[in-house]
């Protein structure tokens, strides 16, 4: 394998872990960034046993200046970048009518700002290697609803600021698509389920079967399942492939 290197964010948990493991095949080098270093350490130990190398950076990438480190290390450590795969950015699932201002900052700030900046950061690197990004949306941006506003409202702005920087690596040679997963079963979407357990009085197997009969799909998704779909996306069968949102979420979202 010759030298390549992909930066994944949110690599600490979830979606973003299973990306850094199922990369660690395609790429040599693995970048992990995550507010959690205690966390990543793990993760890179794993990344290490299958036979690529791993630089944990740790951070907060909410915090304007947390792209310009990534990238910073990431160049001096490897020298370039192949690809970028935006994970971060958990969104609170507030209602409409409660969520406050620096609620809805808190939410944009990681997920839309930080994998903006963290893209225009990496972008000159991304266009000298002819490299590739994804972004993570989710089906909430095709199916809002009010009991959890942002969480629509932010990833419909993560799959059109994807279509924009797509546009723009039309030019630069840099593809650029979003990935939107469904129900996928993560500590946080275990979390949720507990929650509602809790409100509804439920054992949790019911509250697992009340949250899937709403979605109006058969099972969860694995991250495991997300992460082969961007592996695909970074990969040379997709070069074609750019401003283009991919959805997998077990038939939940019925519209065309």
């Amino acid at each position: 394998m010759s030298e390549s290197v992909v930066i994944v964010t949110g690599a600490s948990s979830g979606i973003g872990k299973a990306t850094a493991l199922r990369l660690a095949r395609n790429f040599s080098c693995v970048v992990l960034a995550a507010r959690s270093g205690e966390q990543l350490e793990q993760v890179a130990a794993q990344v290490r046993e299958l036979g690529a190398q791993a630089l944990v950076v740790e951070g907060d990438l909410g915090d304007p200046q947390a792209a310009e480190t990534v990238v910073a290390r990431t160049l001096s450590q490897f020298g370039r970048i192949d690809a970028l795969v935006n994970v971060a950015g958990a969104v609170p699932g507030l209602d409409l009518f409660e969520m406050t201002d620096a609620q809805w900052d808190s939410g944009l700030a990681l997920k839309f700002h930080g994998a903006r900046r963290l893209t225009l950061r990496a972008w000159e690197a991304l266009k000298s290697s002819k490299g590739a990004v994804v972004f993570i949306s989710g089906t909430a941006a095709e199916a809002p609803k009010a009991a959890a506003a942002a969480v629509g409202a932010i990833n419909a702005a993560i799959e059109a600021l994807a279509k924009a920087f797509a546009d723009r690596g039309i030019a630069d040679g840099i593809q650029v698509n979003s990935v939107s997963p469904g129900a996928v079963m993560t500590g946080r979407r275990m979390g949720m389920i507990e929650k509602l357990a809790s409100a509804r009085h439920l054992d949790l197997d019911a509250a697992k079967a009340a949250v899937l009969a709403s979605s109006g799909i058969a099972r969860f998704g694995e991250p495991e399942e997300i992460a082969d779909l961007i592996a695909f996306a970074v990969s040379p069968a997709a070069r074609w492939m750019t401003g283009t949102v991919l959805r997998m979420d077990g038939g939940e979202i019925k519209s065309i």
